[in-house]
């Protein structure tokens, strides 16, 4: 009887470790931070970087009209969602040369030197790196903002007015898969 019941708990478990899992969850980001021209502004993805309010990503996504990068968790590690089996994942460079440079690879692409994927959380709605909120600086690029991890740096690589910002989770049940530019 004993071995019956132990065969049939070693078959459930090699079913259910066979079972694929499910999709985590996708959603948008927006920057929160009253008073400031960052305030409610979505993120978008482009040239290996994070944005917030890029008029164009410059990605090919499934409806190009959208301009709001999507993103989903993993592990403690951040993606950008597309269909495709090839996966773009976020870093963030807290060294002192980086100065909390948060950036993007695709496939199998190595992060930089200094550089780590995981550390990402979802905490009360909002997105999180290291326990720490996220930081924004006015850009050259087509007035958007860049995004940048706490690293301890106020205005990290030479950028000025940058501000303390709140990165709102927006969950969405219909992601628009893109691949974005590197």
């Amino acid at each position: 009887m004993q071995f019956k019941n132990l065969a049939l708990a070693a078959s459930v478990s090699a079913v259910a470790s066979a079972a694929p899992s499910a999709q985590s969850t996708t959603f948008g980001l927006v920057a929160i931070h009253s008073g400031s021209a960052v305030q409610n502004v979505a993120f978008n993805a482009a040239k290996s970087s994070i944005f917030a309010g890029l008029p164009s990503q410059g990605a090919s996504c499934a409806r190009a009209d959208e301009q709001q990068a999507t993103f989903y968790l993993s592990d403690g590690a951040l993606y950008l969602y597309d269909t495709s089996a090839t996966p773009q994942e976020i870093y963030v460079d807290a060294s002192g040369m980086g100065q909390g440079k948060i950036g993007y690879t695709t496939g199998a692409e190595p992060a930089p030197t200094n550089s780590q994927r995981t550390g990402w959380t979802q905490v009360d709605g909002t997105l999180q790196f290291g326990g720490n909120d996220l930081i924004a600086c006015p850009n050259s690029i087509d007035g958007a903002w860049s995004i940048w991890a706490s690293a301890g740096v106020a205005n990290p690589a030479g950028n000025s007015d940058c501000v303390s910002i709140t990165a709102r989770v927006e969950e969405t049940t219909t992601p628009n898969g893109c691949s974005y530019t590197s």
